[in-house]
């Protein structure tokens, strides 16, 4: 015996049909946001994170591959290290760093004012009456490692800053020649 076929009913839409599918595309759409929100913005972060963590990399092997002197100011990190206080408006400012597992040395240069010069040999813990008139600090190795030249058409005055390890010792020759606009020339060592 066959049991007769019911044909499916068709039944009226009732508006609390439509009001339950859009119910339904709302909890969709919100459980597809929270999903892009879990997913997306932390993958995201991971590769902006990882492309500048690639680029700090690629800047800080430049910097020390780099032979000579650069023209720019060295981080404060690094003038805090070597003890390197350069005046806030110094111009013409360069430096280079060197390390080995027995010395750093930092070479720094710029030219400031009068005042200027006073105020970074008071930082360093020296004052203008140390500096020795025409006395060369930095020696020939220091020196020819970024290019300098002391030549004797210019009035320079030195000295040398020494402190206890593991203090820098800071070798400082200033050109004197314009009073009023002294270039300085620093080299700082420490020893680990």
């Amino acid at each position: 015996m066959t049991l007769p076929r019911q044909t499916p009913r068709k039944t009226a839409h009732h508006p609390d049909d439509a009001e339950g599918r859009r119910h339904m595309i709302l909890r969709r759409c919100l459980t597809l946001l929270v999903i892009v929100l879990l997913i997306g913005v932390p993958a995201g972060y991971l590769v902006i994170s990882a492309e500048q963590s690639r680029n700090s990399g690629l800047d800080k092997e430049r910097e020390s591959s780099a032979t000579g002197l650069r023209e720019n100011w060295p981080s404060k990190m690094k003038r805090r290290v070597f003890e390197v206080p350069i005046p806030a408006k110094a111009t013409e400012v360069a430096y280079y760093e060197t390390s080995n597992w027995k010395s750093s040395r930092f070479y720094v240069t710029f030219r400031t004012t009068a005042a200027g010069l006073d105020l970074f040999l008071n930082r360093i813990g020296t004052t203008r009456s140390e500096l020795e008139t025409g006395e060369v600090t930095i020696g020939e190795r220091d020196a020819s490692t970024v290019g300098w030249t002391f030549g004797p058409d210019n009035l320079w005055s030195g000295t040398t800053h020494p402190q206890s390890d593991p203090r820098p010792t800071q070798d400082i020759t200033v050109n004197l020649t314009d009073p009023s606009s002294p270039e300085v020339f620093v080299v700082s060592t420490t020893t680990p």
